[in-house]
């Protein structure tokens, strides 16, 4: 009884950039190749595994569950091997490239230096940040790891949490003398909130009281955003009152840009977590840019490069 051949590996990477491009076009276009020649890798692959990976239409392709399954489960091993199999040479040394995501606000704030920093210490290694204030898809766009704030929604993704943030209440000081500043947590559901459409429960918030108090209070949104940034701009405009992160407003507070409100009452912090695709082991690179940015949250001296 004969044996079949194993599918070609390099087809599954083949696979893997249509995958991630969102198209045969894209793909040939990302890895230097024909169109056609795309098209017969995958063709070939799929004849190889007797399954559909894609499916086609006229406009674009998109993946079937066993794609989904081969692009979550095979796809990182193999990349994981080529990086090894580049680095043998130099043992240790990080090969390959990482793809980082994060929102615009986290990359201004710290990730974009964590970046150039782990860059530095790492030659070998391409490195990839994508900003985006969506919550973007890790498998479907080829995501090494993200770094998201705030809270997780359930997810069969693996997270590590990095660190932690504080949260405030600001306005600008012109939008109090129109409105007058509120003193308890209830006088500002009588206010304009401007609410930031990234949160799970954007208009429900829970405060604490220096002395142990706790009282849950439902704001009347009628301003809406969808960023960090467009809603601290918002408030120095004048449009209301909301929550904020401290790290992106503490340096506004103190010149008197915005106003703090209620300092005697505290919000629940928000974390700052890197997140990964599901699978049996952590890339090397992954778990090496983990540690680094992890460090430099806290301040500490980062890792030495191996």
């Amino acid at each position: 009884m004969t044996r079949e051949a194993p599918a070609d590996l390099n087809a599954v990477l083949v696979f893997a950039a249509v995958a991630e491009a969102g198209g045969f076009t894209a793909a040939a276009e990302r890895l230097g190749l024909s169109k056609a020649r795309i098209s017969l890798e995958v063709s070939r692959l799929e004849s190889r595994l007797g399954l559909s990976l894609f499916t086609r239409t006229t406009r674009r392709v998109q993946l079937t569950e066993a794609g989904q399954a081969l692009l979550a489960e095979c796809v990182p091993l193999l990349r994981d091997a080529q990086d090894q199999l580049a680095g043998l040479g130099q043992p240790g040394a990080l090969r390959g490239t990482l793809r980082i995501a994060c929102t615009v606000e986290h990359a201004v704030q710290s990730l974009a230096a964590t970046v150039a920093a782990f860059g530095r210490l790492h030659p070998q290694l391409d490195l990839e940040l994508r900003t985006s204030d969506r919550v973007v898809d890790l498998v479907r766009e080829g995501i090494d790891v993200a770094i998201r704030m705030g809270w997780l929604r359930d997810s069969t993704l693996r997270a590590t949490r990095l660190g932690s943030f504080g949260q405030q209440v600001v306005a600008s000081p012109d939008y109090l003398r129109r409105a007058g500043t509120p003193r308890t947590p209830e006088d500002l559901a009588g206010l304009d909130w401007v609410t930031l459409t990234l949160l799970p429960a954007p208009l429900t918030w829970r405060f604490t009281h220096v002395q142990g108090e706790e009282r849950t209070v439902r704001m009347a949104g009628r301003l809406r955003c969808d960023s960090a940034a467009t809603l601290r701009a918002l408030l120095l405009e004048g449009a209301g009152v909301s929550v904020i992160d401290r790290p992106g407003t503490d340096e506004l507070v103190r010149r008197g840009e915005l106003v703090r409100l209620l300092p005697e009452w505290t919000l629940p912090e928000g974390g700052i977590y890197a997140v990964y695709a599901p699978g049996r082991h952590i890339q090397p690179k992954v778990r090496a840019f983990i540690d680094f940015h992890a460090a430099r949250l806290a301040g500490a001296a980062a890792p030495p490069a191996q």
